[in-house]
């Protein structure tokens, strides 16, 4: 099912692309997110809680049978993925916002994504084993986010110039990297697109599309910066969904299981590229801070 582009590939492409993003970045900027940590919370509350509820009724409503609603049950329970700092960075959201979210999610997910995906098999019970934590791969998103945005930020601090005139190339590979994945993910999955797409493809737009339009209109509402508002939308819509794939074959040794996470981790690319420019800040000022970002 997978590939070595997405499973080698995408983390060392994305790691690369963290580097660049830690090059814009100072510590100032998660020293902002500390003091305002309401767009944390709405966002936390929306991706633990809000998405799952949702999901659940999603599932029931199309009657997906029980190994597949178990699987989309996992994939609503899994974190953000490490590509929403990309998103973010292309349509101008707060990336500090969404490194921060990533890591903090990352690790109340070790024990969230077990007691809901526990929670779907126990309800919907197409097998009987049950899902053990996973700190493994709540150490792999940290190293795959945080220590290249580390580096980047000691580059800043020790050769800001350089990081300045960083900033544009950063944001062209960027794009060339993101259709490179989007293309290699289409190839590896086309199979499994074609045998699966009546049955997946519509709930699994419908919980993307539903995903990015809470992480955006959910903080808006309650006051949220539009830039962080843009961090929340991609943090809450692009889920990891490789994480899923690994949890549901090698822990759960179930291939079918894996299948919604197959489906939705290829059309998010592309949901969510289009959603980004429904949400991008439209304005000449898109690349400072907002004044509803300071306020909020």
């Amino acid at each position: 099912m997978g590939s070595a582009l997405t499973t080698i590939g995408l983390p060392v492409a994305l790691g690369i692309i963290m580097l660049g993003l830690g090059l814009s970045l100072t510590l100032a900027d998660f020293a902002r997110v500390l003091k305002q940590p309401k767009a944390v919370i709405i966002a936390l509350l929306c991706q633990l809680i809000l998405l799952p509820a949702i999901c659940f009724g999603l599932v029931l409503a199309f009657q997906l049978p029980p190994v597949l609603a178990v699987g989309m049950m996992m994939l609503a329970a899994s974190p953000g993925g490490t590509t929403a700092n990309l998103y973010s960075h292309l349509f101008r959201g707060d990336i500090a916002l969404n490194i921060s979210l990533t890591a903090v999610n990352s690790v109340i997910a070790v024990i969230t994504l077990p007691l809901i995906t526990n929670f779907a098999i126990a309800y919907f019970q197409p097998f009987d084993d049950r899902l053990g934590l996973q700190w493994s791969k709540t150490l792999e998103v940290f190293a795959i986010v945080l220590l290249p945005v580390a580096l980047g930020m000691l580059i800043r601090r020790f050769r800001p110039g350089f990081a300045d005139g960083m900033d544009k190339p950063v944001r062209i590979a960027s794009v060339i990297i993101l259709i490179v994945v989007i293309a290699g993910a289409v190839a590896s999955n086309w199979s499994l697109l074609v045998s699966n797409v009546a049955q997946l493809a519509l709930i699994t737009v419908i919980f993307c599309l539903i995903s990015l339009a809470i992480g955006f209109l959910v903080p808006r509402a309650l006051r949220v910066g539009r830039r962080q508002a843009i961090a929340t939308s991609f943090e809450i819509g692009i889920h990891n969904a490789t994480l899923a794939i690994v949890i549901a074959q090698s822990v759960l040794g179930s291939t079918e299981l894996s299948l919604p996470a197959a489906v939705y981790g290829v059309l998010m690319f592309f949901i969510a590229f289009g959603f980004g420019f429904l949400i991008r800040d439209r304005s000449a000022a898109a690349t400072l801070p907002a004044k509803d970002d300071v306020d909020a």
